[in-house]
């Protein structure tokens, strides 16, 4: 019997599985430690009543209720789904305007290509501090000069749409970065043999365009949409460090509501069903745009 278990053990350890354990063990520790059993904590601690100083008592679904009746959730929510759908959006149609210019032999496109990348480079804390400067209602030089230009200044301390409009462009201007090489990477894998033939065949500009490069940037440009509806959609940073949910909650967002209600109120049970309130939305959008992405994929194998 000792034989024959060291002999399956041996052929495990010679086999290509066998061979990858020690080498993917790591990974799979990594992911548990950080992702799989903390998440089942804050899953068991959104069934229950905790704070500082109070032993967890088992609550049931109690502070779901709490969450999904709290009005102050819903405005979040909602300025969250008004975040997400203009910055996704914008930043979708900048980057693939970008990705097609850069594509087709833009002049100094090294150069170019850095200053487009830098904003990547730069913390979201340092952005958020040159942004506040510069929007400053007294005497940021942007509001100065939309000012001079006879525009609206953004008074994002006070006017909760130019906060939540400010929060916007911070983001685009900090991701962007993301979408347009996910996209400038996309472009570049079309061959192109396809453009010269559809220019021998008479196509315009919009015909290649329709017919040629959107049809096979398509599983890009959903994969970016997927990537930044998740990440803006759990937006904090840029909330936090320019308007911190001011004025009087007007510009809050789900993270930010859950941060509140760990934090401030000291409501762990709440802030936990919040959490996964928005792992199961992040989970719809995923499963969503994954069926869509499934869909082009069979369609192009056909």
């Amino acid at each position: 019997m000792i034989r024959r278990q060291d002999t399956r053990i041996g052929r495990l350890l010679q086999s290509p599985t066998g061979m990858a354990l020690p080498w993917i063990a790591p990974a799979h520790l990594l992911v548990w430690s950080l992702l799989v059993i903390p998440g089942i904590y804050v899953l068991w601690l959104s069934l229950q009543a905790s704070t500082f100083g109070m032993s967890p008592q088992f609550v049931g679904l109690d502070n779901y209720r709490h969450v999904l009746g709290d009005v102050y959730f819903w405005r979040a929510l909602r300025n969250t789904l008004v975040v997400v759908l203009g910055v996704v959006h914008v930043e979708l149609l900048l980057g693939l305007g970008m990705a097609l210019l850069f594509a087709s032999g833009l002049p100094a496109r090294r150069w170019l290509l850095a200053a487009v990348l830098a904003p990547y480079a730069v913390s979201e804390v340092s952005a958020a501090v040159v942004w506040r400067f510069l929007f400053d209602t007294q005497a940021g030089p942007a509001n100065l000069a939309l000012a001079a230009l006879g525009l609206p200044m953004l008074e994002w301390s006070i006017n909760p749409n130019h906060g939540l409009a400010l929060v916007s462009l911070l983001s685009i201007w900090l991701n962007l970065p993301f979408t347009f090489l996910i996209l400038y990477a996309a472009r570049l894998s079309v061959p192109a043999e396809l453009y010269e033939a559809a220019r021998m065949d008479g196509a315009t500009a919009w015909q290649i365009f329709r017919r040629i490069t959107l049809p096979l940037m398509m599983p890009a440009i959903l994969l970016a949409m997927l990537f930044r509806y998740i990440f803006v959609f759990r937006i904090f940073s840029e909330v936090w460090l320019l308007t911190g949910g001011g004025p009087a909650r007007q510009t809050e967002v789900v993270g930010v509501y859950l941060y509140q209600e760990a934090f401030t109120f000291n409501a762990f049970g709440g802030a936990s069903a919040t959490g996964w309130i928005m792992v199961l939305i992040s989970l719809l959008l995923g499963a969503g745009y994954m069926v869509a992405l499934r869909r082009q994929s069979m369609g192009h194998g056909r």
